[in-house]
This record gives C-alpha cells, structure tokens and sequence, in this order.
C-alpha cells in the first residue's frame, strides 16, 4: 500500500514538475531570460531591441522594434553646433564614452566629433584613449552607436590625419568589416568613412598599413581594403610612387587581379592602368634620344616602343601567368582609349 502511494506521489510531482516547466517556458516569452533559460532564446530577448542578429550562422529576426532609435539624431558635420562648455565637456568626456547607457555614449561621441572640428588641440592629448573607445563603439551591436562611431571616426581622421596613425590598426579593422557588412546604413557610413581616411592620412603611412588587409580571409574585406589602396596611390604622386616601388606597387596590383569578387578586380585595374601611366612618365628616355635616325622613325614608332618597355618591365617583375594578365588589362584599356579618340 505504502509503495502504491508513494508511486502516486511522484507521478504528481513529476506532473506539476512538466507543468512548471512548461509554465516557465511561456513565461520566458514575455519577461527576460533567467539563469536557466536557453542560451539562443536568451540571446534573441537581450537583444530583440536591436531588431536581428546571427546565432550559430542564421540570422534571427525579431518583431520588436528597436527600442529607442528614435531618440538618436545622426547629425552631418557640417550641422554640429560648437561645444558650451569646452573644459567640462572635455574632463567627462572619457566617462561618456565608457558609460553603459547608449544613448550617454552617442552623445559623447558626438561631442568627440564636436571637439575635432572645433577644438582639435583641447583633445590632442588624449587621442589615442578616445580612439580606441571609439573602436569599442565601433563593436557595438547597437546600430545607433555603431553608426555615431562611424561618423566620429570620418571627423577624426579629417581633423588629425597622420596623427591617428599609431592608434589607427584596430580602427581600419572595423571600419573594414562594417563597411563589408549588409546593414545598408551601416555599410554606407563606413565607406565614407574610408573615403575621408584615405584623403587625409598620409599614403606613405597608410600603404603598409592596409597591405595586410588585401591578403585578409574575407573575400569581402579584401575587396574594401584594395579600393582604399587603389585610391590612395596616386596621392604619392610620380616621385612618390618611384620612392615607394612602383614594381612592388605592380605585384601588389598583380596579386589582386585574380581575387574572388570584382571591387578587387576593378580596383586592381584602375591601379595598374595608374602605374602605367606614372612608369611611362619617369621610365623612357628623352625624344631626342628616340629622334636620332628620324627617316626610319615614324609616327607609331613611339608608342610601340613604350608598350614594349611596359611589357618588359613586367616581364621581368612579375610571373609569366601575373604579367600576361597585367598586360592584358592595359592593353585592352589603351587600346579601348585609341578607338575612342
């Protein structure tokens, strides 16, 4: 009797233990996660605010509406207003962009863009800490401060140029993968961030600092990385590009040819069409030297002598398959110019 009531007792307590259970699980749809709960389905209630996410490689939408955007004005640089109180708003300015509460944290990284336009000097000092706070913005899951830091970052690199470049590395990183990323908005800001970079930092610094990436793992990574490289080469100009190694110029290129998506393709192209041009401008000889035996000379006559010595230019510094495909993109393009004009 004794055994039948006690085999009673626990099918009622594994019943109400199910129902508990089950009582839990609905409840956990409509409060937050505790200790126990899922990992997934907690990181889907701790950040429905942000309105998706990735868990285990999938996207998880979420039909709660992110909470407070609303609340975060994106304000052009051109618009900002000027600081009311420099000192004040200088000595908590570290303090803001630690804070825990994201909205503090979107209006101290404006103010970090206010004192680049308006007092550089003030922040000198401390630019390297409010650089890699800026990063750790940049981190952020939180759209609104991902984009602020953005912003921030495209006002820094206006303001003091070569003067981020030693707290500029883990920067380029995010800046690179939000701008490879598909959050449109996202994306938008942060190539125009690279754009401003890639005007107001020196290429001689900035080359070696965005070689690496072109080599990175993520297809879409390298192609952002060869677009800024591509863009900031000419600004060595002639002489600058002849210092720096127009043949290590031309592998770099070369390399990027055959990369996986066509932004690096394209960026490749236009470079090696540049190095072309700037190797014809420092490379040939003088026309009188040309002009020594003028009856056997004529008109053509020059201009197959500098496809012959760009052919063996990249002949000799890159590998037949490298300098067929080198050779073959500017051939094409020049003789696309000579129809056209």
């Amino acid at each position: 009797m004794s055994e039948n009531a006690l085999r009673d007792l626990n099918t009622i307590l594994g019943s109400e233990r199910k129902n508990e259970d089950s009582s839990k699980g609905n409840i956990t749809k409509h409060v937050a996660a505790n200790a126990n709960e899922n990992h997934d389905e907690c990181l889907k209630k701790t950040t429905a605010s942000l309105g998706s996410l990735s868990i285990n490689g999938e996207e998880v939408a979420s039909s709660v509406p992110e909470v407070g955007i609303a609340e975060v004005e994106y304000i052009e640089s051109k618009n900002l207003n000027d600081l009311e109180n420099v000192d004040t708003s200088l000595k908590i300015l570290l303090t803001g962009l630690e804070s825990k509460d994201w909205v503090l944290v979107c209006e101290a990284l404006n103010n970090v863009r206010r004192f680049s336009i308006f007092h550089k000097e003030a922040m000198l000092d401390m630019l390297g800490d409010v650089i890699l706070l800026v990063v750790k913005s940049l981190k952020n899951p939180r759209s609104a401060v991902c984009k602020t830091a953005i912003m921030t970052s495209a006002d820094i690199f206006n303001a003091y140029a070569d003067l981020v470049i030693d707290s500029l590395d883990p920067m380029l990183t995010q800046l690179l993968l939000k701008s490879s990323q598909d959050k449109r908005f996202v994306c938008e800001a942060a190539e125009r961030a690279l754009v401003a970079m890639t005007t107001w930092v020196s290429p001689t610094l900035l080359l070696p600092k965005l070689q690496p990436y072109l080599k990175n793992r993520n297809p879409r990574v390298r192609a952002k990385a060869s677009t800024c490289f591509c863009r900031s080469v000419p600004r060595l100009g002639v002489e600058g590009i002849k210092a720096y190694g127009i043949d290590k110029l031309i592998q770099i290129a070369a390399s990027q040819l055959s990369d996986q998506l066509p932004e690096s393709r394209e960026a490749a192209r236009i470079l090696l069409l540049e190095l072309q041009t700037v190797y014809e401008k420092f490379d040939y000889p003088p026309p009188a030297a040309v002009s020594e035996h003028p009856e056997t000379s004529s008109a053509p006559a020059p201009e197959l002598s500098e496809t012959s010595s760009w052919e063996n230019f990249c002949q000799s510094k890159l590998s037949p398959l490298s300098a067929q495909a080198v050779l073959r993109v500017t051939n094409i393009s020049r003789e696309g110019l000579v129809v056209g004009s």
